[in-house]
């Protein structure tokens, strides 16, 4: 488990009426209601919210929204205001006879004139109206909004801890980051990262305690990392959501995993199970070439896959390969960061893809950040994408309340729209 940086969903259309999110203990967590006839950009602000502490209930318009008795009380509403703003007005009227305390969140990509109208009539009615939100917008404005209103998770400090002290201590945790198909934009995986949660400082990142850190401390982290991926793939098969997850282990560290017995111990059972990528870092691969290739089809029969992670600097000897024996190749973020502007940068992607393409593997964009560059990527035909502009990792927990949320839509859309969580 080595990375120290991480990358980010946005599913399927669907018609889908309002789900309720699972029952929490009253104050435990804060609750945001969505409401946008168009089901990418509730799926979005879903991921987002839920990634930032925040559950959600979706509804597909406002007369959903005005009709649900959903038990939650929320402590911000996003509206979409949409070509016809009675519909919005029609929620905004509601909520001012109901008294509600919450603030209210207007988006929208209807002009100025429009919007302000609706906020006045929110105010008129002695709402807490937020500045209006045009679309499109990024992830960093809505986690701005959630800290603004003081709800979700306090973001991560900035300290430095001992990683033997931390796995001692087991204040070791593994958060989960969406993996997005990016042509399809559904939900396509996830990937486990470390998080320390220290009794005074709270959530620690993996730049605060793995630089410096022994082999003997990665080594054991890295088994944590395995265990901890097989288990949380068995607790999302439960709700019948089979999803690839994916580890990032150093090479010397994989070799000295019993990973046969780890994977009896721990990988969830039955037929379903899609098995688990392992992210080995291109210089470890590029540094033996022949080792790596050769454990690549060893752990193959296991169900596991090895992926080239950070990819973009050695594609020189990527490409002389007559087979290539790992399952994706992961464009660093480096090369990712302005693909969509970049001179440099977007033909290194587009050939990085190419390759992985060229031996029938899939390519994964890593650290997606900007709208423009998730479009760029598209039309380089990029296969997944992961990112904080597509959703930033969260808790098991809450990575599995997203999915019962996601479960329940399915199970309440019509068979026509029903489409994998």
């Amino acid at each position: 488990m080595t990375k120290t940086t991480e990358s980010s969903p946005q599913p399927t259309e669907d018609k889908a009426a309002a789900v309720e999110a699972p029952p929490l203990a009253p104050g435990t967590t804060p609750v945001c209601f969505v409401v946008d006839e168009e089901s990418s950009i509730r799926h979005f602000l879903s991921l987002v919210l839920h990634g930032a502490g925040v559950d959600t209930v979706e509804f597909a318009d406002g007369a959903a929204f005005r009709k649900a008795t959903t038990g939650r009380v929320p402590e911000v509403i996003f509206h979409n205001v949409s070509l016809e703003s009675t519909d919005a007005i029609e929620s905004i009227v509601v909520l001012g006879k109901r008294g509600f305390k919450g603030a209210v969140q207007l988006i929208s990509s209807r002009g100025a004139a429009v919007l302000d109208h609706v906020k006045t009539v929110g105010l008129q009615h002695k709402l807490n109206m937020l500045p209006v939100l045009k679309k499109p917008f990024e992830t960093e404005a809505i986690v701005k909004i959630l800290h603004e209103l003081k709800l979700g998770l306090p973001p991560a400090v900035a300290t430095r801890l001992d990683l033997q002290e931390a796995l001692a201590n087991n204040w070791i945790e593994f958060w989960y980051q969406p993996k997005i198909d990016l042509r399809r934009k559904r939900l396509a995986g996830a990937e486990a990262f470390a998080r320390a949660r220290h009794p005074q400082h709270g959530i620690v990142l993996p730049n605060a305690f793995l630089p410096g850190a022994t082999e003997a401390a990665i080594g054991k982290l890295s088994e944590l990392a395995f265990v901890a991926a097989l288990k949380a793939g068995a607790n999302f098969s439960k709700l019948g959501v089979n999803l690839m997850l994916s580890v990032n282990i150093p090479l010397t560290a994989l070799q000295s995993l019993a990973v046969e017995d780890l994977l009896k111990a721990n990988r969830p059972q039955g037929d379903k199970w899609p098995g688990l990528t392992i992210d080995v870092a291109e210089e470890d691969v590029v540094n033996d070439l022949e080792r790596a290739a050769d454990i690549a089809k060893k752990l193959e029969a296991l169900k596991l896959r090895l992926a080239v992670d950070g990819f973009g600097r050695a594609q020189a000897a990527f490409a002389k390969l007559s087979e290539f024996p790992f399952a994706e190749i992961k464009l660093a973020r480096a090369i990712v960061a302005d693909c969509g502007t970049d001179r440099v940068n977007a033909p290194l992607c587009k050939s990085a893809i190419d390759l992985a393409h060229n031996f029938g593997r899939a390519a994964v964009a890593m650290g997606i950040e900007k709208a423009a560059d998730a479009v760029a990527l598209v039309t380089m035909r990029c296969d997944f994408g992961q990112g904080y502009l597509l959703g930033q990792p969260m808790p098991e927990e809450r990575f599995l309340s997203l999915l019962r949320q996601r479960t329940a839509m399915q199970s309440k859309a019509p068979a026509a729209e029903k489409q994998p969580a």
